[in-house]
């Protein structure tokens, strides 16, 4: 089986079309690109759950992995790919084994208002009215394609490396083939969809522990700041409620609060260990409002005090 990659040129300068300041116009639309590029995601590399306020196209011309768009999962391989629209949750994460490419088109897309164009002294390029009715059509599509990904079956991922070599072998009319491969695979992202093709198959996994899972994620990245559980509910959309019957079934019965105090604990430990920080410094970069406090809640969780903890370890 063939070995030959033929998006590996684009790994030599990743940021190479984000140098340009790409704002195309098609239509009565203005296109701004916010991000155009190749990335690899390592073995197990995970991307937790985020938003945009723009579309963002992912196409995996190599490798596989996960996605999870709202609270489905689906598998990802080569020769797929997924749009997240304006405030989708998504999570992705490379598979265990294999690492995962990831082509990526991240567009603000906003409706251009002619009035404003107008009290600015400007206008919008001259547009064709098959043009126009092309792209309002292909925009109101974008809207309402499924949160599933499926399988590139018309060949947009080509326009990326078309749209690269353009900007490094500085073709002539170099923005107008730039503009056509961000328009085509627009395009051909919607057509995808249209044609009906196989659709991805659910894998089989435990949603309860998964999401456990992210959320103790979370807490652990967060833990010294000022962590509630509405916002790891919401950063996991679902609801409280549901979040905290995770944590009932997960966790030994333990809620939240108990969660929370558990992982600032373990890193006060640390801090004890590995510095020299006073108890009141150590409290307030581990998420305890004093010293006192954490000398209270420590005694209670071990039976002696933060100071102790310390001289026997350090004699131990």
């Amino acid at each position: 089986m063939s070995t030959h990659f033929p998006y590996e040129s684009m790994k030599e300068r990743q940021d190479a079309l984000e140098r340009l300041d790409l704002k195309i116009y098609w239509g009565r639309y203005e296109i701004r690109v916010l991000r155009f590029h190749l990335t690899t995601f390592p073995p197990g590399k995970i991307v937790s759950f985020h938003k945009h306020a723009e579309f963002e196209f992912h196409f995996i011309p190599r490798g596989k992995g996960t996605v999870i768009m709202e609270e489905t999962p689906y598998s990802l391989r080569e020769g797929m790919f997924y749009l997240t629209g304006p405030n989708v949750l998504h999570y992705q994460e490379a598979d265990p084994v294999e690492p995962m490419d990831e082509l990526c088109l991240h567009v603000d897309i906003t409706q251009v208002d002619e009035q404003e164009l107008h009290k600015e002294n400007r206008s919008l390029p001259a547009a064709d009215p098959w043009e126009i009715a092309e792209a309002e059509d292909c925009m109101e599509k974008l809207k309402e394609l499924p949160l599933k990904p499926t399988m590139d079956i018309h060949r947009a991922m080509p326009y990326f490396l078309e749209a690269y070599q353009a900007s490094q072998e500085k073709y002539p009319g170099l923005y107008t083939t730039i503009k056509h491969c961000i328009i085509q695979i627009l395009i051909r992202t919607v057509r995808a969809y249209a044609s009906k093709p196989t659709e991805a198959e659910l894998p089989s996994r435990d949603m309860k522990a998964y999401r456990y899972q992210l959320a103790m994620e979370y807490i652990y990245a967060n833990s010294a700041g000022e962590v509630v559980l509405d916002d790891v509910a919401e950063k996991l959309h679902i609801s409280s409620r549901q979040l905290q019957r995770i944590f009932k079934d997960q966790a030994d019965g333990r809620s939240f609060s108990e969660i929370l105090e558990d992982v600032r604990l373990e890193s006060v430990c640390r801090r004890l260990l590995d510095t020299d920080w006073s108890i009141d410094k150590i409290a307030l970069h581990e998420g305890f409002s004093s010293g006192s406090y954490l000398h209270t809640v420590f005694r209670k969780r071990y039976g002696f005090t933060p100071s102790t903890y310390r001289t026997m370890k350090v004699k131990s």
